[in-house]
């Protein structure tokens, strides 16, 4: 695994010094530098040439936000993993940094000791590190360049990804006129998806007509708040409605709900016998997920035999993979996101290499292959 330069930019000394301590940690990572405020940060980029920033979300003078579109301008390259606090202004910006094209984002504890805080950040940031580590050697294999080896970085029998699979038109085309020969219908569409989701839901929710006439249920890995910045940020892209999902609300056509963050999302029957509704629970996390896809995903599977869709897009892990199998035992209809359009080709790669997906698509052609499954 190739060395990875990193600038560790946020107004306060502790977080400097938490997150220095934590990449310091990594194997292969190298903190070349910090800066304790965005206009520093883009000062010291062309001397110290980073690979990636972790960049605080609230600073004064420049904030994340806008230095991060600032960077996008200047050095298009380099990655940003986003610090950001648990407030709804903190989420707002997350998002549309996340839109923006930030790797991910790591919440900052609002409470506890130094070594609390710390275990906290590492927990949740170290795997983040390491994706995007692995990312960036697969991109330079495929450009053709071998990066040095540093110690023993994948596990025994753990290989990595060096093809970008992607499907050519004829066979999206042949795979999408089979889509639409399918007797059955769809009436819901279940949504799994992890790192990328905010920049690939963007991208693909506002290619779906506002009279396509059924649900959207979306489980997108978040902490509380940032799940409800997520809906409104969509909200104000998309024909149809976009809304954090709630306790007992029946599901109504042309909405998409978001599983809240920190929470379990199911559909479960109404009390009328003919509506389906949305349950919200506390129950434990799946693949270390709360919301979890699987979670969602058996209960669609469940409650709609042989008339829901399954979409597994970009992210990091495998949540998603045996629910969307259930789907697809039911009789669904399963989209997965190809290889090269996906931030991380992590939930979409079993069910593709299982043969559960029975259309794989790139980024651009998700909303026409769900279209193909609810109308007819």
């Amino acid at each position: 695994m190739s060395q990875l330069r990193v600038l560790v930019v946020d107004d306060t000394i502790v977080y400097r010094k938490i997150v220095s301590d934590i990449l310091s940690t990594i194997p292969g990572i190298q903190v070349v530098g910090s800066a304790n405020n965005g206009k520093i940060a883009l000062s010291r980029i062309a001397s110290l040439k980073p690979d990636l920033i972790t960049l605080d979300v609230e600073m004064p003078e420049m904030n994340g936000l806008e230095v991060l579109e600032e960077l996008n301008r200047i050095s298009p390259d380099v990655g940003v993993v986003m610090l950001s606090t648990l407030t709804t202004r903190g989420g707002d910006i997350t998002i549309r940094a996340l839109e923006l094209g930030a790797f991910d984002f790591v919440p900052k504890p609002q409470s506890g000791t130094m070594t609390e805080n710390l275990e906290a950040v590492r927990s949740i940031l170290v795997p983040i590190i390491q994706t995007f580590q692995r990312r960036k050697d697969i991109r330079q294999r495929l450009r053709g360049v071998t990066p040095p080896p540093v110690g023993n970085s994948l596990r025994t029998g753990q290989t990595a990804s060096v093809t970008a699979r992607s499907p050519s038109p004829a066979d999206i085309t042949q795979r999408m006129q089979k889509l639409s020969m399918r007797k059955s219908r769809s009436e819901i569409v279940a949504i799994g998806i992890s790192t990328g989701g905010p920049n690939a839901l963007a991208r693909m929710m506002p290619m779906l007509p506002g009279d396509m006439g059924v649900p959207i249920l979306i489980v997108q890995h978040m902490p509380p708040v940032f799940t409800a910045s997520l809906a409104k940020s969509l909200n104000a892209k998309c024909t149809i409605e976009v809304k954090e999902a709630e306790q007992g609300e029946i599901l109504r056509n042309n909405t998409a709900y978001i599983a809240p963050g920190g929470r379990q999302m199911r559909v479960v029957a109404a009390g009328d016998g003919k509506n389906r509704m949305i349950k919200i629970t506390d129950d434990p996390p799946e693949n270390s997920c709360r919301p979890s896809a699987d979670y969602l995903f058996r209960s669609v599977a469940s409650h709609y035999v042989g008339r829901a869709t399954g979409v597994i897009m970009t992210g990091m892990g495998y949540d998603g993979a045996a629910g969307i199998k259930e789907m697809k035992n039911s009789g669904a209809h399963i989209i997965a996101q190809d290889e090269a359009s996906c931030t991380v080709f992590g939930m979409p790669k079993e069910p593709i290499e299982s043969g559960t997906a029975d259309i794989v698509v790139p980024l651009n052609d998700i909303a026409s292959a769900i279209l193909k499954t609810v109308r007819p």
